[in-house]
């Protein structure tokens, strides 16, 4: 169907009036009005009823102008995103992280970010699964692993490293845990080796499966771990940052950790000059860089 016609088809619609339609458009009167019969003869109806105080909509054509109304909506909005990379930093961002992450580490920052950017709208996807951003199912993701898709600019902000952590009361009541063979006395709670985005700590996970642990939880985001160590199920396999925010977790083994597992930030090409994705991408990078500081600061206490 052509745009143009149906643009012009919305004006007058919008208007109701060949004449009131033509002076938005720039267009003649004779010139909108073909374009309207060229539609409806494309379309094989009438859209308009011709009416002494002007044209007023037909059933089928209120139908199409529901359309065009709903299509002019998403072109404004696109508009306005557009503007977004040459103005002020407002609108919507859509940003995809992992469950655990996105709830243990990026939301209970993003007061920081809120208050430099108050017009700024997150749209935050916790999902283990991988998003396509150049498929636009969001702007902006964090991941636990190098990104694979095309056209992505993408930045590693950190490494983080699976250990295991128990609560104290847990390991009181179970008893200690000093060797990997002590498992056989242990329920090891961790994520499941094929969950999305577990990256290096699913090679921990799977070394550990091989010894006799006789009672295993398996969750498919570490946000699910973590309530079920703190609440005394077993050993867990978590992010080393997580013990700052949790100190009723103590690190068991401390000789048995993951390789490191990347921390990446990736959105399209294309949202390269975004405000919006700029402001994020900031704001992250300067928490990730405090928190380094506040981990060096507790080695070196």
């Amino acid at each position: 169907m052509d745009w143009d016609k149906l643009r012009i088809f919305h004006a007058v619609a919008d208007a109701g009036s060949l004449t009131h339609a033509g002076d938005s458009l720039h267009l003649s009167q004779s010139a909108v009005s073909r374009q309207i019969r060229a539609l409806e003869e494309q379309l094989n109806t009438t859209l308009f009823h011709r009416h002494a105080r002007g044209l007023i909509l037909t059933e089928q054509g209120e139908l199409l102008f529901d359309a065009t109304r709903a299509m002019t909506k998403r072109l404004d909005a696109a508009a306005a995103r557009i503007r977004d990379s040459e103005e002020e930093v407002f609108g919507e961002l859509r940003v995809t992280t992992p469950i655990g992450f996105g709830t243990l580490w990026l939301a209970p920052r993003m007061r920081k970010l809120y208050e430099s950017y108050p017009n700024l709208k997150i749209d935050l996807i916790l999902e283990e699964r991988v998003l396509d951003l150049p498929m636009r199912e969001a702007d902006v993701a964090i991941r636990m692993k190098e990104p694979s898709q095309a056209d992505l600019i993408r930045k590693r902000l950190m490494s983080v490293k699976m250990r295991l952590y128990a609560t104290r009361s847990y390991l009181e009541k179970a008893g200690a845990l000093e060797t990997l063979e002590d498992f056989e006395n242990h329920r090891l709670v961790c994520q499941n080796p094929s969950s999305a985005q577990v990256s290096a700590g699913a090679a921990m996970v799977q070394e550990l499966m091989s010894y006799n642990i006789p009672s295993l939880l398996t969750v498919n985001n570490y946000f699910g771990v973590l309530q079920a160590v703190l609440n005394d199920l077993g050993v867990g396999v978590l992010p080393d940052y997580l013990p700052q925010h949790f100190p009723s977790l103590e690190r068991v083994l401390p000789e048995v950790e993951s390789g490191d597992v990347p921390v990446f930030l990736a959105y399209p090409e294309e949202l390269r000059q975004s405000k919006r994705v700029a402001a994020f991408r900031d704001f992250v990078q300067e928490e990730v860089q405090a928190h380094r500081r506040r981990l060096r600061e507790q080695r070196e206490n």
